[in-house]
């Protein structure tokens, strides 16, 4: 629930997205008085679940319970009561021949393979450089491995290290939540101590006690976790004082890409679509949107777009997305699905001001930074966040662990 400031607490967390929220119930029977402080009017951060229309449920931001054996939010929908769906995921299928025969879809997902093997090696021979350089010179499938890096870490692979790259541990194991990650990350913040719509701009640590400074006030902490996104750390829209450079560069060296979501209505009474396919074209071009058909079986299109051109599309305004969207499932299924498709919700995380972007990625040479960020400062100042998890970056449950992980510091630090 939300609450008034209180003058003093043991510990502050600024952000109540999966980390913040992680690290506010690791605390929660330490005895420790604690306060999460959230700008939006709501939990979540970049995890919303949204009902944008009668029996369909989308999550604009997170929607997969990524490395789901080792997901730690497998077990807390467990304990709260939240149904797991494990079909697969329809990535690496595609439901209709239009556009991506399965021969070229074959070949296409052997060039992927090929290319993640040579980054996995390039990662072991210490190679810290971009991404797009081991692309295979000529290989006609290089578009669109560099449309996949735009899904997968909101950018093109020229922005992308490659030691960060290989970092990151897929178990290939991918689950849903029928009811919304988001809402399930939601459920999770019910018995935190909340204050809403409570902007902190200013922390200062130059005291034995910390002063934060909020849109609702000043109050003071023996300790704080920080968990915001990394663009509003590099642009300093909280400001430290003393300040702190080093986490400043950290934070520009692990920006945030763009990634977002169109929800099309599907006026398919027949159900001609199938339940949880895939539909995308071998354009050879990475400006290009990915499908998923009927998720849960729902009368709808989710489409992502990613990189430069989820960012294009925001920039263009309302109904970019979905005016795009319609015109590709079009030209892959023909002109009749323009009258069954109708606009229903979309997000736009590189315009909302409390992300500026969908999640982290190294940049080349640049691996290093998400240990700098996570580092304590002067045993009082913990980092958290998905951009500052080793090995599980960009994801839900890699931020929450995050969150936890710097609780344990914080109450270590207490000890000495």
């Amino acid at each position: 629930m939300s609450r008034n400031l209180p003058s003093h607490v043991d510990v502050a967390i600024i952000g109540a997205g999966a980390a913040g929220l992680g690290a506010a119930d690791a605390l929660k029977d330490s005895g420790l008085s604690v306060i999460v402080l959230e700008a939006r009017g709501r939990v979540g951060g970049r995890a919303h679940t949204i009902i944008p229309a009668p029996g369909i449920v989308f999550d604009l931001g997170c929607g997969w319970l990524h490395s789901a054996d080792r997901n730690s939010f497998v077990a807390i929908a467990g304990k709260l009561g939240f149904e797991i769906d494990k079909t697969p995921p329809p990535w690496r299928e595609q439901s209709f021949a239009a556009g991506f025969t399965e021969a070229e879809r074959e070949n296409f997902l052997t060039a992927l393979d090929a290319f993640d093997e040579r980054i996995q090696q390039a990662a072991k021979n210490d190679a810290d450089d971009a991404a797009s350089r081991h692309l295979e010179k000529g290989n006609r499938w290089n578009p669109v491995i560099d449309a996949v890096s735009t899904y997968v870490n909101g950018c093109e692979l020229d922005s992308v290290s490659v030691r960060d790259t290989a970092a990151y541990e897929d178990t290939k194991i991918n689950w849903r939540v029928p009811r919304g990650y988001g809402a399930l990350i939601a459920a999770y913040a019910r018995s935190c101590p909340l204050a809403l719509n409570t902007r902190v701009q200013r922390i200062d640590h130059s005291a034995r006690r910390i002063r934060i400074e909020t849109s609702n006030g000043v109050l003071c902490a023996t300790q704080v976790i920080v968990t915001v996104p990394t663009n509003l750390l590099a642009n300093e829209s909280i400001r430290f004082h003393p300040g702190l450079p080093a986490k400043v560069n950290a934070a520009s060296d692990l920006p945030l890409g763009v990634d977002d979501k169109i929800m099309l209505a599907l006026d398919d009474p027949g159900n001609m679509l199938p339940k949880d396919g895939n539909l995308s074209g071998a354009t050879l071009r990475t400006k290009i949107g990915t499908y998923h058909l009927r998720p849960f079986g729902q009368p709808c299109i989710e489409g992502f777009f990613g990189g430069s051109f989820a960012r294009e599309l925001e920039d263009a305004g309302d109904g970019a997305f979905a005016a795009q969207a319609i015109e590709e499932i079009t030209a892959l299924l023909g002109s009749d699905y323009r009258r069954k498709l109708k606009p229903l919700a979309e997000s736009r995380w590189a315009s909302d001001p409390f992300a500026q972007g969908a999640y982290s990625h190294a940049l080349p040479g640049r691996a290093c930074a998400r240990a700098v960020l996570a580092a304590p400062v002067d045993d009082r100042l913990f980092f958290a966040g998905e951009a500052t998890s080793p090995n599980f970056f960009s994801t839900a449950h890699g931020a929450r662990d995050s969150g936890e992980r710097a609780a344990r510091e914080a109450m270590a630090a207490r000890q000495r």
